[in-house]
């Protein structure tokens, strides 16, 4: 007996994609937006700074940032971020470098190791 139907097909397929990590977005007030998704939604803080605040989903994270201290992004975990360009190491201690993509928005490659993943 095999478990070649469509939807274990689709699942297998899935896992051969790169994992989104997080969209970071930019934000005017790190305080007020942060109380407006938790009033709303049912996620919990990752992280949280001066500067910037990590929402945790169950499928993808959701970063706030203050313009001009953080560059709004997506975030890609790649086992080989470093072919991407060299890696930085973060106060959290993950790493990664970033890229501009053709239409100017900025891409984190970051490498699996210190992150939380889905």
């Amino acid at each position: 007996e095999t478990n070649a139907t469509p939807h274990n097909a689709a699942r297998a397929a899935r896992q051969q994609l790169d994992v989104l990590h997080h969209v970071a977005i930019a934000v005017s007030d790190l305080d007020a937006t942060v109380a407006w998704y938790l009033e709303r939604f049912a996620c919990s803080v990752a992280y949280r700074d001066a500067t910037w605040a990590l929402l945790r989903f169950q499928n993808c994270d959701l970063a706030f940032v203050l313009p001009g201290q953080h560059p709004p992004h997506i975030a890609v975990v790649r086992d080989d971020a470093e072919r991407f360009g060299d890696l930085v190491t973060h106060r959290d201690r993950t790493r990664s470098c970033y890229l501009v993509d053709p239409s100017s928005n900025t891409v984190e490659v970051c490498a699996p190791d210190h992150l939380d993943l889905p």
